[in-house]
């Protein structure tokens, strides 16, 4: 799961947009701008979509856009959610992992002051090939 895209409902209010994910229970979002209303409908998406993995439900797919109703001031516009950029600016928390290397190779890398952590991070990302 890469990108993601499920569309959104725009209600123009008085001031801004108010916005429902009609695939999402409970997706709801607001902003003051189109903008800020998708940026912040993205974002509900996200946080909607670790509440049902967390839940080990399965994710809903996406409607056809042209089978939603809406009232007549509304539009629908697709809402797209990076999974990994997300992850990486929401899900921060370390993970401890506990590994094995030759005794050989810890005695250089402590002689050198090598950060562990930092080196497992770099290769990881390497490997997976992400920034």
């Amino acid at each position: 799961m890469q990108k993601i895209f499920y569309p959104a409902v725009f209600h123009p209010e008085a001031t801004g947009y108010s916005v429902f994910v009609p695939d999402i229970d409970g997706c709801y979002s607001q902003g003051e701008t189109i903008e800020e209303a998708i940026e912040m409908a993205s974002d509900a998406i996200g946080l909607c979509l670790e509440e049902i993995i967390e839940q080990n439900k399965e994710l809903p797919s996406p409607s056809n856009p042209n089978s939603l109703k809406y009232g007549e001031n509304d539009f629908v516009a697709l809402i797209t959610l990076d999974w990994l950029a997300y992850q990486k600016k929401h899900n921060l928390k370390s993970v401890k992992k506990t590994l094995t290397i030759p005794s050989w190779l810890n005695t250089l890398a402590e002689e050198q002051h090598i950060n562990f952590s930092s080196v497992l991070q770099s290769a990881l990302k390497q490997q997976l090939h992400i920034d």
